[in-house]
Order: structure tokens, then C-alpha cells, then sequence
């Protein structure tokens, strides 16, 4: 390990001592070169950090809308129970009917597709995140 740290140490020696070595317009070239992709890279990480905002804004917005959905449902779903009590005159009806059935099908399969959504923005935000440190 130590050989192969010394080596490495070695071969960065070689490289400064051909950069001093180097004429002056080489020097400025070089310096050119890194500083345009030092540039290109500031560029790429404000570019991610907007995307990542932006989707995590999204994925907020997301999951707020699946909040007031699923809250939206059961509401409904009771309010479907107790209309229907009334109509039976109050007899016993823990056995949900065809319709109560709809209504949580229904927002079982909305709350599915948004998670599904969310967590897929959350996959995308998490590679970005990692594009952006590996950068």
C-alpha cells in the first residue's frame, strides 16, 4: 500500500516538474483549459441544484395533493356509509357494499399511482444528488 502511495507520489512529482518545465504559454493554456472546466462544472451543479429544487417542490406538491386525496376519499367513504345506513333504516351493515368497495378500491389505486410517482421523483432527485457530488 505505502509502495503503491509512493509511486502515486512519484508520478504527481513527474507531472509538476514537466508543468514547470513547460514554456510559459503552455503554463497559460493549461491554466485556460481548467479554468473553462472548472466553469463547465460550476455551470453543470447550478444546473442540478435547480433540477433537484425543482423536484423536490414537486414531490412536496405530490404529496400534499395525496393527503387531501386520500382525506377526500374517506370522507366520501363515510359519508357513502351513512347515507346508506339511513336508507337501511340503521340495520346492521358492517359488510362494506359494492359501492363503499369502489370508493376504497378507488383510493387505494390513487394513493398506489402517487407513491409510485413520488417515489420515483424521489429516485430521480437521489441520482441527480449523486451526479451533482460525483461532479
Amino acid at each position: 500500500e505505502v509502495q503503491k502511495l509512493n509511486q502515486q507520489l512519484e508520478e504527481k512529482n513527474g507531472e509538476i516538474q514537466q508543468m514547470i518545465n513547460q514554456p510559459p504559454y503552455e503554463k497559460e493554456r493549461e491554466i485556460l483549459r481548467l479554468q473553462k472546466s472548472l466553469a463547465e462544472r460550476e455551470k453543470a451543479q447550478a444546473t442540478s441544484d435547480v433540477l433537484c429544487r425543482s423536484l423536490t417542490d414537486e414531490t412536496h406538491q405530490l404529496q400534499r395533493k395525496l393527503a387531501s386525496t386520500a382525506e377526500m376519499c374517506q370522507h366520501l367513504a363515510k359519508c357513502l356509509e351513512e347515507k346508506q345506513r339511513k336508507e337501511k333504516g340503521n340495520s346492521d351493515e358492517r359488510i362494506p357494499t359494492e359501492r363503499s368497495n369502489q370508493v376504497f378500491l378507488l383510493l387505494l389505486y390513487n394513493e398506489t399511482s402517487l407513491q409510485a410517482l413520488i417515489c420515483n421523483l424521489q429516485d430521480e432527485n437521489r441520482m441527480l444528488k449523486q451526479k451533482v457530488s460525483h461532479v
